[in-house]
């Protein structure tokens, strides 16, 4: 059965296909020179922006000094062969790339290599709209050679020259310095590479100068976060030894000391937080382009030249270093942010218990105002028997009297005495029974 029909293909079938395709290297045939650009266009402020306007408006405006069509606002990859020289440009998270490329009819020699670049082609006035954004610039050459060490380290002025041999198909020499002209070299010798092993190669060095620069981008950011974290650390051991220092007696602990305490910590935490929020998306980036780094020299397959140390090397002593301050600061980030955590958690412990003692204190003085307040109503309440039974006596005795004057056979003053034990118990037994009436 065919699958022609598209209908029947998932939707991201054709370009999850296309993108193992989608990044090829270019086909170089020495000798060649090439002018590698990344141009940086993440802004530092909004690490969330869309760049890519930014990084397509570069591309279009090259193009349209040429007069030619630039690629669509989606594209990630472009090349074209404009005459004098050849461009591909890659579009990255944080930056693009330009290779440029120029086929030369002779071999050429190193002291002139550098000055017949295919950069030279390109309008000065495009150059300029790259300023502050180029974080790359690197010449390339290659060329069938049998230039010894002694010519390769006259080409690069003396400076520590780092080479391999990849394969013993070629050899890569460079000093990962920046010449006078602003730009890194990059010599690769032919040695009989086969079709578009020279392509790849040239990619592959790139990358690892591409990479290691990026990668390097987090090391400011780490060297920045040092003092900003020994600050905080300090200010942590101090709110600590406060803790450790105020009176065992809780009870007698100034809570709003320990609210202040509590604030204090809480602000800490906030800038710990804050600190990590604005590191984080570029100590995890450089991680991510060290292993890149790191993938790209497996790549090469490196084979020690005799008196110079290899690319691997060279990244082992100089990148690897400044990868492993960035990880400890990431380390070191979290573990303060975790030791942040324990302290406001045990200050909040502090203070409930500190809380709680304060509510207990409140409650044994509200059970003793209510004692109290049983004792006197329980007062008020032998009174209220008094009274009432004194007044209700009076009406007793002047009913008696009244009795006694329409003729009938009453003492008042007996009737009255008699009354008053009888009186005083039935008001205490109706008062005793609202009472518990009202209790429950």
């Amino acid at each position: 059965m065919s699958i022609v029909n598209t209908s029947l293909n998932h939707q991201l079938r054709v370009p999850l296909a296309a993108e193992i395709h989608s990044r090829p290297s270019l086909r170089l045939l020495g000798p060649e020179t090439l002018t590698h650009l990344a141009v940086y266009t993440r802004d530092e402020v909004r690490v969330d922006a869309d760049h890519g306007p930014l990084q397509h408006a570069l591309l279009a405006a090259l193009c349209q000094h040429f007069g030619v069509s630039g690629p669509s606002g989606d594209a990630r990859y472009f090349f074209h062969d404009f005459g004098n020289f050849r461009l591909q440009w890659e579009a990255h998270t944080e930056f693009a790339t330009y290779t440029f490329a120029e086929r030369h009819q002779h071999n050429l020699s190193l002291d002139t290599a550098f000055d017949l670049v295919p950069l030279r082609h390109v309008p000065q006035k495009w150059l300029e709209a790259l300023n502050g954004k180029v974080m790359v610039a690197t010449h390339v050459l290659l060329q069938p050679s049998q230039e010894s060490l002694p010519e390769m380290r006259a080409a690069f002025g003396g400076n520590l020259l780092v080479g391999t041999d990849s394969q013993s198909f070629a050899r890569v020499w460079t000093d990962f310095a920046i010449a006078p002209d602003g730009f890194g070299r990059v010599v690769v010798q032919d040695l009989g590479m086969q079709y578009q092993q020279a392509g790849r190669l040239v990619q592959r060095v790139l990358e690892v100068e591409t990479y290691r620069m990026m990668a390097l981008l987090g090391l400011p950011h780490a060297q920045q976060a040092a003092p900003v974290l020994n600050a905080i650390e300090a200010e942590l051991a101090r709110f600590s030894a406060a803790m450790t220092d105020s009176t065992d007696d809780l009870a007698s602990a100034a809570s709003s000391d320990e609210r202040d305490l509590l604030h204090k910590i809480t602000v800490l935490a906030a800038r710990m937080e804050k600190l990590a929020l604005e590191n984080s998306y570029r100590f995890a980036a450089s991680q991510a382009y060290y292993r890149l780094v790191q993938a790209r020299i497996e790549e090469l397959r490196e084979t020690r030249i005799a008196g110079v140390p290899t690319i691997r090397e060279f990244m082992d002593r100089r990148l690897a270093p400044a990868m492993n301050t960035c990880e400890s600061m990431v380390r070191r980030q979290q573990a303060l942010a975790e030791r942040i955590g324990r302290t406001n958690d045990l200050l909040r412990t502090r203070v409930g218990i500190v809380q709680e003692q304060q509510n207990r204190r409140i409650l044994e003085s509200l059970n003793k105002r209510a004692a109290q307040q049983l004792r006197l109503q329980q007062a008020v309440e032998g009174l209220s028997v008094v009274a009432i039974s004194y007044y209700s006596i009076g009406l007793i005795s002047y009913a008696s009297k009244a009795l006694k004057m329409t003729g009938l056979p009453v003492n008042p003053e007996m009737a009255t005495s008699v009354m008053v034990p009888v009186v005083l118990a039935v008001v205490w037994l109706g008062l005793r029974r609202m009472h518990d009436h009202v209790t429950r």
